[in-house]
Formats: C-alpha cells, structure tokens, sequence
C-alpha cells in the first residue's frame, strides 16, 4: 500500500503567485460559455467560483518564479543552499527541455542542484512534496524548493477569459532537512482505468498535433477542439467526493492519530459543492476548511499551497499546526499528506504582470 513517512523533514515557507489580471465569470455570456445549462449567476452559485486570475503572456514558471524569489528572500536561504528544485505542471514551458532545468538558470541556483520536472495535475502538490521529501531524507541534501502551478495556455488561440472553471497560479514550498522534526506522512492512490475522465487528447506521441486538432466539436456536451482539456463532470464528482474522505481516513488510520485532531483541512480547489460534500462526510467544522475557488478558480496543482497563503496567512505561522492536505483527480490519482508547521515564512500573495513574463527563454 502507498504509504510513507518522511521523519526529519520540515516545510520552512509557502508562497504563491497569480497574474494581477482578474476575469469574472458574471461578465461571460451564457450561450457562448454555459451552452444554454447555466446562467453565469447560476454558474458562480454551482462551482463556488467568481472570479479567476488570467494572463496572455505568463507562464507556470513565470508565476512560479516570482513566488521562489518572494519565498527564497524572505526566508534568508543563500541561494547556493538550494540543491534540488522540482516543477510540477501539466503546462510547462517546453515539451523539452524540463522547465525545472529553466528555472535552475533563472533563480540563480547552483549548476550542482537536482532539477525535474513531474507531470501532474491536481495531486500533483502532495506527490511533489513526496519526491522532495525522499530526496532530502538522507540528509545529504539540506534545502530544495517545490515549485507547482498550471497557467492554461497551450495554443495562442485559446482565450482564458472564457473558460469559467480555470484560473492561472505558481507557487514554491521551500523544503529542508531538520533532525528531530516529526516530518511528513503521505497516503497515495491511482486508478488509470479513468483516463479519460480529464483529458487533453491531442499533442502526446499517441494522438499526435494536427490541423483537425484545432476543429471545435461537441466533446462530452461542450464545443471545444482537441487541444483543450476535456472533462467528464459527472464522473470527477463522483470520483472526488468518494476518494478523498477515504485517503484522508486511511491515512489517519494507518499512522494511528486522529484526524479530527487537524487546525486545517486543505483540498484540491476543484469544485465548491464537491468539496463541501467531501467535508461533510469527514465530519469537518466549516472553519478548519479553507477555500480559495471563489477568487481564484480551480488552479490545479497550485491549488493546495495558494489556498494556504491566500487564506491562511497571519493566522499560523508562528505557532504549531497540524495540517492535512488532499489533492485528487487528474489520472485519476490522488495523494493526502500530515504535517505539523512551525515558525513557517509565508509571504504576501505575489501579484504578476503581462510584462513581466521572462523573454530570455523564449526560442
């Protein structure tokens, strides 16, 4: 069974990211958007989600760049100590190279740091703070950062203002080996035979770019073209709101402590009912679970992290906490993470620019 434990290791700070663009779902019109089901009153009410921050021009790096100097200044770190840098993201900045390698460049970190990329989505915070963890576990390796997030651009003609759910979000987790910390306990789980349920059918080496990729089509009820994330609602829900009360118990279950005892549940930020569902089944007072969709959108693997410094900032960080934090959905997999914070750095949340999207690595 996917459980682990990573005694000696200590999160030191979170910080994250957006673009200061804000979109509002009450500005989009219901025939171009909501195919007729929803009106955008209607919308906001069902998913939890008003607004979103958007951009044209940056990337997952670009935000989460911002995020790790923020974090990486505030907590002191010599930049020379930082010897492992891992990226999580389904929208890197190139197919190839890892956009973990760009990144080692752009912060100025040593040419003897461990950089790589991992290629996830919802889970993708928890099983990012998993690989790090086992990395630093040896001790070898003392500080390393976690930077996660997705900005949803894959081709210059799609429009993010249009897609209701979706916000753009980086964040970095600055990471670090300490003898004596309690460290972390993870719960992982993947069911493959869901695939298809969040899908961007076009542009891996099975289905590769073609022009038909571009055609808008009717993909499970809504137009979109093949290079656009497809979705099965119905079946995600489901998923969700059976899958992560379950991890969170069996975590519990396993390392013999009660989770009722946790000051803060942290979910994916997928969908507001799902997640109020999800907090109902654990039992879960409203306070002990915070949520950032309404001002950000679903941010996928930026989620966990964004909602912790959006939400949460100036009401933990000196004292200790006990968080526990699920991640869940596309896979399908799904990841529940325990751990204790103590004098942790979490900066204000850094607002980005359009113009401040690097252009040193573009080719």
């Amino acid at each position: 069974m996917a459980f682990l434990s990573f005694p000696n290791i200590r999160i030191a700070g979170i910080s994250a990211g957006v673009p200061k663009n804000v979109a509002s779902n009450l500005h989009l019109t219901e025939d171009d958007v909501f195919s007729g089901e929803y009106s955008p009153e209607d919308y906001v009410k069902t998913t939890g989600v008003l607004e979103r921050r958007v951009s044209r021009t940056l990337t997952t790096s670009d935000l989460s760049y911002f995020a790790a100097e923020k974090l990486i200044a505030d907590l002191g770190w010599e930049k020379k100590e930082i010897e492992a840098l891992i990226f999580v993201s389904q929208t890197p900045d190139y197919i190839l190279p890892a956009t973990s390698c760009i990144l080692q460049d752009r912060l100025g970190l040593s040419k003897e740091c461990y950089a790589s990329d991992i290629s996830l989505g919802c889970s993708g915070w928890v099983y990012g703070l998993s690989s790090v963890a086992s990395l630093l576990s040896a001790g070898t390796i003392k500080k390393a950062l976690l930077l996660c997030g997705d900005a949803k651009k894959r081709f210059k003609t799609s429009n993010q203002l249009r897609d209701p759910l979706f916000g753009s979000a980086g964040t970095a987790t600055a990471i670090e080996f300490k003898e004596g910390e309690e460290g972390l306990k993870f719960h992982f789980g993947t069911d493959g035979s869901g695939f298809d349920a969040i899908i961007t059918p076009d542009g891996g080496s099975r289905s590769p770019y073609s022009i038909k990729s571009f055609d808008f089509m009717e993909l499970n009820g809504k137009k979109q073209c093949r290079l656009q994330t497809n979705m099965k609602g119905m079946d995600v829900f489901s998923f969700g709101i059976s899958t992560a009360p379950k991890t969170v118990k069996k975590l519990a279950e396993h390392f013999g402590f009660d989770y009722n005892e946790a000051d803060y549940f942290v979910f994916h930020q997928a969908n507001m009912k799902m997640n109020d569902m999800i907090a109902k089944k654990l039992k879960l007072p409203t306070e002990k679970v915070p949520t950032c969709m309404y001002n950000f959108g679903n941010t996928s693997s930026a989620s966990i992290p964004l909602t912790i410094v959006s939400q949460l900032k100036g009401k933990f960080e000196s004292k200790k906490t006990k968080f526990i934090c699920c991640g869940f959905g596309v896979g399908l997999s799904w990841g529940t993470v325990a751990f204790d914070t103590k004098d942790v750095v979490v900066p204000e949340l850094v607002e980005v620019a359009d113009e401040e999207a690097d252009q040193k690595y573009v080719v």
